[in-house]
């Protein structure tokens, strides 16, 4: 007897982007649809039209160019939002529109301050409205896990009779128990109380307030859900949703459990995650399931003597499922082009000759700082080329110099590259080395922004390492995150100061979307 299916909807691009301090371009966003597309996913829930009209463009752009996964729109319950979500959808050749609405009694009162009549009668409107544009259209009652039940089945059935395909039951604040009483029952009595649901396919939406939201996916699949939600690596509202690839490696590792099918790639999650990391600026946790930098390490005597005699003692998953490279090839300043082009392509990177020329040179300034230049070293390296390549840039850092220490006033000096080729150079004082550096940038430049969100991560091993810094900045209420990596931390730092700036002064100052609802789900 075949396998059931269970579909998966992306939502990095929307969900995800509403992580605080990340703001994605156009270019980023195509990269990581581009790479969505590769691993497989069945839907890309691209963005929300209505947001602003750089959304509505990407989208757009996305749902044209992007081909095999659906192209979904994000749609608030009102005319307009509809009418644009259908728009920047219309070229995809598998459009979807996604239609939310607060569900709760809690959201209605104090958010929509509606009554539940004037709710059910938006939801029926905007389900119809969206079903005149496309056959497939998604609902998310939203609040779902905190919504009176018996208004929750009849909102159901109601949108279901209006045309929506897809039902989607949003644990929207991550409220929900990952239990046959819990999570698994809300499933069971939607099937058991709404009429048509056997029609559409049955989908959820974690949350992971506590900690909980790849569990209640889980459970949700055995309790009959055939469309799961979630976002590479976690990221999104508040404390994120659920994490997409633990949940496609828990479906594909234990399908003696689920006895289910999905369509990933799985080879291609390890990209993703380090796709999605760079152009956020949020670093992955060491110890992060699936794809964090100790998920296949071990360090306990007793587990690598079993690893080394069968790593199946250890490791539920091999590393190569996953996309980790296996390879320890090393390379280092006497290795040529060839042998890097070779390396390049064993982690996933195909270069055409210029773009090789660039990072060769790149490679070639790496080697003569570190004896070695490891694979996450240069997984770093092409990080930093392709951000330098798509993010907006105004200024360049042409060199950096910091005087100072336990006894001397704290001066950086930084010499910058102007958007017309001029050099600009100039010095200042801070408390310690990364504030003068911040601060002597923004005497060269001319702005001045709040420094909000300082990380720095060592990513590869050794006393050369090089380290990862992560800035986020604030300016009139705005967050503009930055990233830069160097084997010197206060290049590094400088690099990512920089590239904050860069997009602030980038940024559009386009409004935030009226309030009615206005957070999805």
């Amino acid at each position: 007897m075949a396998k059931e299916r269970v579909l998966l909807l992306d939502t990095t691009l929307r969900d995800g982007e509403q992580s605080a301090g990340i703001g994605m371009t156009g270019v980023e966003k195509m990269e990581i649809a581009r790479q969505l597309q590769k691993m497989q996913v069945d839907i890309i829930e691209a963005g929300f039209a209505a947001s602003s009209p750089g959304d509505f463009e990407s989208l757009s752009n996305i749902a044209k160019e992007i081909e095999g996964p659906i192209i979904a729109s994000l749609a608030r319950a009102v005319a307009d939002d509809v009418d644009q979500a259908a728009r920047a959808v219309e070229h995809s050749k598998r459009p979807r529109i996604h239609v939310f609405l607060s569900s709760s009694e809690i959201h209605q009162m104090h958010q929509l301050r509606k009554n539940r009549e004037e709710v059910m009668e938006m939801a029926v409107r905007s389900v119809e409205r969206a079903k005149g544009y496309c056959d497939d259209v998604e609902f998310s009652p939203m609040d779902a896990t905190r919504t009176n039940p018996e208004y929750l089945f009849h909102m159901l059935e109601e949108v279901i009779k209006a045309g929506a395909t897809t039902i989607n039951i949003p644990d929207t604040v991550g409220y929900a128990i990952p239990s046959a009483t819990g999570f698994g029952q809300l499933l069971k009595d939607v099937q058991a109380n709404v009429k048509g649901i056997e029609d559409v396919v049955l989908s959820v939406h974690c949350h992971n307030d506590l900690g909980l939201a790849v569990a209640n996916s889980l459970i949700a699949v055995e309790f009959g859900a055939r469309q799961v939600e979630g976002c590479i690596n976690g990221i999104g509202e508040r404390a994120g949703n659920a994490s997409i690839e633990e949940i496609i490696m828990g479906l594909d590792t234990r399908k003696d459990h689920f006895g289910i099918e999905i369509n990933a790639d799985t080879t291609q999650i390890y990209s993703a995650s380090r796709m999605v990391s760079r152009i956020t600026g949020m670093a992955v946790q060491a110890n992060k399931a699936i794809v964090g930098e100790n998920a296949f390490r071990h360090a306990s005597g007793i587990h690598q003597d079993g690893v080394l005699k069968n790593r199946s003692t250890y490791e539920v998953m091999q590393p190569e499922r996953v996309g980790v490279p296996g390879n320890t090839l090393v390379l280092g300043k006497l290795s040529g082009r060839a042998g890097l082009q070779s390396r390049l392509e064993d982690l996933g990177y195909t270069l055409s000759r210029e773009d090789l020329a660039k990072v060769f040179e790149s490679f070639k300034v790496l080697a003569d700082k570190k004896r070695e230049v490891t694979d996450r070293d240069l997984e770093i390296l092409m990080d930093e080329e392709k951000r330098t390549a798509t993010e907006p840039i105004s200024y360049t850092l042409a060199h950096v110099q910091f005087t100072g220490g336990d006894q001397g006033i704290p001066t950086a000096t930084v010499k910058l590259i102007g958007p017309d080729g001029e050099s600009i150079t100039d010095a200042c004082t801070g408390n310690g080395p990364v504030d003068a550096v911040c601060n002597a940038i923004d005497r060269a430049i001319g702005t001045e922004s709040k420094l909000v969100d300082f990380n720095v991560q060592a990513v590869t091993e050794g006393i050369d390492s090089q380290g990862t810094v992560t800035i986020r900045i604030e300016k009139d209420g705005r967050h503009y995150t930055g990233r830069g990596a160097d084997t010197d931390i206060i290049v590094a730092s400088a690099k990512a100061y920089l590239s904050a700036v860069n997009r602030q002064l980038a940024s559009d100052e386009e409004s935030d979307v009226p309030a009615l609802g206005s957070t999805p789900d």
